[in-house]
């Protein structure tokens, strides 16, 4: 039993623990290294002499150049009202879409389900330009509107496909037996179903929620000028001179923008799996 059991944790040393150790050391580097550059002195980001990797002081002046010297404020508020009024309106036409396709027969639904998802598949170097002449003639551009409109053109294709495939999951005779009570179709949608596909809501969600924060180029296009900059844009134009980069708040930006992401993730990662499995299964 004792050369069993050493047999077994030598196994999972190297074949569990040990890869999972390379991975997260891996996937981890560039966050640490954002952090060592964001909170390290002036004098000692390019001085060869003392090793890269540690860090012998510590200041803050990069995030107060970052918070008081540029417009990364008005960045992020820019960024939050473009991600949250996107990933609404993604999110509702989604469901609606997804909840079609998932629970009514009719013709042609397999074909627009995978067209649909084809959709997905279309790089977004090629829509922006068709979208620009439609953000030119209603008069969109630097606006708001011009970002919450035209994201949901690579949003709703892979939500819906996704709630597509969990809203099948879940079985008929719940909202038949609610309508048999004498709930609309839309109130067993909206009592009975929506709670249960919760976890393919939320999946959908915060897939719609990082791409609208990180997006760039539908960005730099539609909303790049002036105070209407979001912080992808506005960190890479206003942070980069020519060829003179300021790491220090480059390093600063990208760990501020990157905590409303790392903690829609942390709060939300289980039904974001459970989410991603299901639509992947029966989709």
């Amino acid at each position: 039993m004792t050369v069993v059991g050493s047999n077994r944790l030598r196994n999972r040393l190297l074949f569990l623990y040990f890869p999972l150790a390379l991975f997260t050391i891996f996937l981890l580097f560039p966050f640490y290294w954002m952090f060592i550059i964001s909170v390290k002195p002036n004098s000692l980001l390019l001085n060869m002499k003392v090793n890269p990797l540690y860090l012998t002081q510590f200041t803050l002046e990069h995030y107060r150049y970052l918070l008081s010297n540029t417009d990364f404020p008005r960045w992020a508020l820019n960024t939050a009202i473009v991600t949250f009024g996107a990933t609404f309106l993604s999110l509702t036409s989604s469901i609606l879409m997804g909840y079609a396709l998932g629970r009514f027969r009719f013709r042609g639904g397999n074909v627009a389900g995978t067209l649909i998802f084809l959709a997905y598949l279309i790089p977004p170097t090629l829509l922006f330009i068709p979208l620009s002449q439609v953000v030119a003639r209603f008069g969109l551009y630097n606006t708001y509107w011009a970002l919450i409109l035209t994201y949901p053109t690579f949003l709703i294709p892979f939500a819906s496909w996704l709630l597509m495939g969990y809203f099948r999951t879940i079985p008929r005779e719940l909202e038949e037996c609610a309508m048999i009570d004498g709930a609309s179709r839309f109130q067993a949608m909206w009592r009975i179903i929506l709670p249960l596909a919760l976890p393919g809501v939320l999946s959908a969600g915060i897939f719609s929620f990082t791409l609208s924060w990180n997006e760039f180029l539908y960005a730099l296009v539609f909303m790049g000028s002036g105070e209407m900059k979001t912080i992808p844009v506005g960190t890479v134009s206003d942070l980069i001179r020519a060829d003179v980069f300021q790491w220090g708040p480059l390093m600063a930006a990208a760990m501020l923008g990157s905590v409303p992401v790392a903690v829609a993730y942390m709060f939300f990662v289980d039904q974001y799996v459970s989410g991603l499995t299901a639509g992947a299964v029966k989709g």
